[in-house]
């Protein structure tokens, strides 16, 4: 089992894993630019500065989450001087087996946060938790799995997740502030 160093340092940098997207590229680059942090997010951030945190990001460009996730902690990051390095999921199960959701699920994105020694001092994901919440009230209003139409609901459901994730400025402020918990302790 390599240490968590010896992933960071395999990782994609922000621009080779941009670069390699085939998918979600353009809708993961509208959020990053449209996306700005408060001030005082900025300020808060900057205290960790010090500490040069790293974090590997578990991802993959056609996850939904990663789409909304990733561009807001590209922001979180550069306000705090944490180096990014991401590390494709399906490529790197050993590790993705390491962090799963509720001890079964390969739910991604995962962000784990280690100190320049290699300690994990912090892991996020997949989700904001008030993110996550919107989700099952989303899905607990679908019909029964055999029913005609839940493929079809179900679809809905997920675009208009996937344009609300895109467009709503208080969703990505959300995530933002998931991610600050994890990393001002």
């Amino acid at each position: 089992m390599m240490n968590l160093n010896e992933w960071f340092q395999k990782g994609l940098t922000v621009d080779e894993y941009i670069n390699g997207m085939t998918r979600n590229k353009n809708e993961m680059l509208t959020i990053y630019e449209h996306f700005t942090l408060t001030s005082k997010d900025k300020e808060k951030l900057a205290t960790l500065r010090s500490k040069e945190l790293r974090a590997i990001v578990l991802s993959e460009d056609w996850c939904g989450d990663a789409l909304l996730n990733n561009p807001v902690l590209m922001r979180v990051a550069e306000a705090a001087g944490v180096e990014l390095r991401f590390v494709l999921r399906d490529q790197n199960l050993e590790l993705m087996d390491q962090y799963l959701t509720n001890g079964t699920s390969r739910a991604i994105p995962i962000f784990i946060f280690i100190n320049q020694e290699g300690s994990e001092v912090g892991v996020w994901g997949p989700r904001a938790p008030e993110i996550q919440t919107l989700v099952m009230e989303r899905r607990a209003a679908l019909p029964d799995k055999d029913a005609a139409d839940f493929q079809e609901k179900q679809m809905e459901v997920y675009k208009r997740l996937g344009e609300e994730y895109q467009t709503d400025a208080r969703i990505w402020q959300t995530v933002a502030n998931s991610i600050m918990t994890t990393l001002i302790k």
